[in-house]
């Protein structure tokens, strides 16, 4: 992926090097108002319990946590200056998610409008270490990147690039720009009022219901970064087939049907909450292919 000389973008909020407990008022996460309840907790345990699955994986892989409460007020400040025992790697990391945080606010500023009559405001990716504060709640990196409708921020440990490349398709710069954008994608949806209808759908259905429309959302959001990466693509030439092989390498790797077999040896369809391996690959070539946020029709709308 040809990505050097590209935009940047300087809605980077890096609270790396903090601590495990930066900006969460000592201790551990916090599951308030508007974050993941601890209702949510408890249910997420028990269907660990019963089926195997690590609870990280039910928690965990680019999300959306959704808040529904007022948003928190944010009293960490933003550590952009490198922590001494940072190492040449992660500044690598840095500029790559610079560059591919400014890409899609370049395409989307154009699209957005364009396609669907929204003007697109950016968001901001916050980089922290181990845990922080969202307005969603606590973040941990255990839960894997995700965004949070709350703050409009997106949520990342880039230790999770390391977790891709050892158990999730391989990594590779693309397959760590499609999680990006996947999450991007949820601020599409967000922008667009999907999200917060998502949410009044889900509060009145059952839990088997409720996952099913969590799928719709996910896999839209899949569509979408395929769709930012058609159009970024036609804007700088960013990728080649073997991006494109990686990417869905990922896809594949983190579908809920991949990630339950490995766990358990057997997938649980009624608990998917993100998609099948072959769903999210599904849907991620069709935005590659269309580059049409219409191409995204998940039911999800």
């Amino acid at each position: 992926m040809e990505w050097q000389n590209t935009p940047e973008s300087s809605n980077i909020e890096d609270r790396r090097g903090q601590g495990t407990s930066a900006g969460m008022g000592g201790g551990g996460p916090s599951f308030g108002t508007g974050g993941m309840g601890i209702g949510v907790i408890v249910v997420v345990l028990i269907v660990s319990y019963f089926t195997g699955i690590n609870p990280a994986v039910l928690l965990g892989g680019a999300q959306v946590l959704t808040g529904n409460g007022a948003q928190q007020q944010q009293t960490q400040q933003a550590a952009n200056a490198p922590s001494p025992t940072r190492r040449i790697a992660d500044d690598r990391t840095t500029s790559l998610v610079r560059h591919v945080l400014g890409e899609t606010e370049a395409v989307w500023s154009e699209i957005l409008p364009a396609q669907k009559g929204v003007r697109y405001t950016p968001t901001t990716l916050v980089l922290y270490t181990g845990g922080t504060r969202s307005g969603c709640g606590g973040a941990q990196a255990a839960m894997g990147p995700f965004y949070c409708p709350a703050d409009k921020k997106i949520y990342l440990d880039t230790a999770f690039f390391n977790e891709m490349q050892r158990n999730y398709g391989g990594g590779g710069d693309f397959a760590y720009a499609y999680v990006i954008a996947h999450e991007v994608g949820h601020h599409v949806q967000d922008l667009l009022g999907i999200l917060d209808r998502a949410d009044a759908q889900k509060a009145q259905v059952s839990r088997t219901q409720a996952n099913a429309i969590s799928v719709r959302i996910e896999l839209q959001a899949d569509c979408l970064a395929g769709v930012w990466a058609a159009n970024a693509n036609k804007k700088w030439n960013l990728i080649d087939q073997n991006d494109v092989a990686r990417a869905v390498a990922t896809a594949q790797a983190i579908g809920d049907d991949t990630l339950q077999k490995a766990a358990r040896g057997y997938a649980v369809p009624d608990s998917f909450t993100h998609g099948s391996s072959a769903l999210r690959e599904k849907w991620l070539e069709t935005g590659l292919q269309s580059g049409e946020v219409d191409s995204c029709n998940t039911g999800a709308q």
